[in-house]
């Protein structure tokens, strides 16, 4: 600020004004000037953006974004790459597509390792040696082909269980399970409907024949018209349809989605009480508001308690190895990502660096069920239709379905699978169960 005068204002001098010519080179020389910092932004934005890999997974909608905010967006921050993912619930056709198409994700997470051992067969998949920490997961969830490992588990369930109210006296879920009328069940799933019956036959059999028998039928090596085979399925035939309302429980089954059939437990009055799923169910906010509660299936089919269990998992696969590809796949194995998904999902890690103390104190019913996939005694089998050729996965739900709407023609559904299963072009997996021969 100018000190005040005493006298007169000073006038400045007066200034001359510049020519046209004059204005006219300042003006393109400012145009040139813009047009030249626009061309140094965008140079900088294509030669120093960050590098993207691309992830297909079967989460969409609130499971999508939870996914997103709980485990993507803190990888991009800290490694400054960026993830574009796909989320469908039909990923097994949108993947097919895009390898057909030559184009595959960088990643992929999977539900069925059958599935996966197919795209090693065909040279598909990326060997993650090195990427996934050693031993941090057992032979049962990452299995081991000619010496790599292919695939891990981000998130497990467990699914020889069965879900019953908080209410429901030991007595009282006795005499439900003889009564087909109390077994709640949903056969549909889109793309993939069928799949929840396949899940009671897989269980039935491993409970009633033991885990061998189970690990061998899963690996193609005993046939479907093996006794023990054939007894699953009339087992849970008789379960879930038995007696004189058959036509209404077929219905009733066939028409509800898997995701709805909790529902029929809090109807006024409630039109089941018991639902055969895996321990993802629990979630569900029917269970949570009859304050669902599980005990081992083998106690309520009347098979008896036993250590080995039916499990399934989302399974990581790398089709696409790039720098950023392979640091997502270090990311999605490590302890942090894995703890953050499996208490998103209301699911469970099995990597062994998790500490058991995420799920809860001892004794509750979340680390119970994390306590039982965790244990190194027990016997865990990866969900059988899931560990299948995919052929034979879709062909095995397909006959869940045909067999309740039409019960006689089991012999003839057996024997369609057992030509299936003994297509030479087909990839089974060496091993099923933990203790597999």
């Amino acid at each position: 600020m100018s000190a005040p005068g005493n006298g007169p204002a000073a006038v400045p001098a007066a200034r001359r004004r510049p020519s046209r010519r004059a204005v006219r080179t300042g003006t393109v020389l400012a145009s040139c000037l813009v047009l030249l910092v626009a061309a140094v932004v965008v140079a900088v934005r294509v030669y120093d953006r960050e590098p993207t890999v691309t992830l297909l997974a079967n989460w969409t909608g609130k499971d999508e974004r939870a996914f997103r905010e709980a485990v993507i967006a803190p990888f991009e921050r800290k490694y400054r790459v960026h993830v574009d993912y796909q989320g469908s619930s039909a990923q097994s056709q949108v993947l097919s597509a895009d390898v057909e198409a030559g184009t595959p994700p960088d990643v992929v997470v999977l539900t069925g390792p059958g599935e996966l051992a197919s795209y090693v067969a065909q040279r598909r998949l990326k060997a993650l040696d090195g990427l996934v920490p050693e031993g941090g997961f057992s032979a049962s969830w990452a299995t081991p082909i000619d010496g790599h490992v292919y695939w891990f588990p981000l998130k497990a369930d467990l699914k020889s269980i069965v879900w019953y109210p908080g209410d429901m006296t030991e007595r009282q879920r006795r005499d439900a399970a003889g009564q087909p009328a109390q077994w709640c069940l949903g056969l549909g799933a889109g793309a993939t409907s069928g799949w929840p019956g396949t899940d009671w036959i897989e269980d039935l059999l491993l409970q009633q024949s033991g885990w061998r028998t189970y690990d061998k039928w899963a690996r193609g090596d005993l046939p479907w018209t093996d006794t023990a085979v054939r007894r699953a399925w009339t087992t849970w035939r008789d379960r879930v349809v038995g007696g004189g309302e058959n036509e209404r429980l077929v219905s009733r089954a066939l028409e509800t989605h898997y995701q709805d059939a909790s529902g029929y437990v809090v109807k006024d009055p409630p039109q089941c009480s018991l639902e055969h799923q895996a321990s993802f169910i629990g979630g569900n906010e029917d269970w949570k508001k009859a304050d669902g509660r599980y005990e081992a299936s083998g106690m309520l089919l009347g098979t008896g308690y036993s250590d080995a269990w039916e499990v399934s998992g989302d399974l990581v696969a790398l089709l696409h190895e790039t720098p950023a590809a392979r640091q997502l796949i270090r990311y999605l194995a490590s302890t942090d990502a894995q703890r953050v998904w499996s208490a998103e999902k209301s699911g469970f890690s099995v990597q062994a660096d998790v500490p058991a103390g995420s799920y809860g104190a001892p004794g509750t019913q979340q680390r119970r069920l994390a306590d039982t996939l965790r244990d190194p005694r027990a016997v865990h089998c990866f969900d059988a239709s899931d560990a299948m050729p995919p052929a034979v996965r879709d062909a095995f739900a397909l006959s869940a379905i045909d067999f309740l709407a039409r019960p006689g023609d089991l012999t003839s559904l057996l024997k369609t699978l057992d030509t299936l299963r003994t297509d030479p072009e087909l990839t089974w997996l060496p091993s099923v169960c933990d203790r597999a021969p």
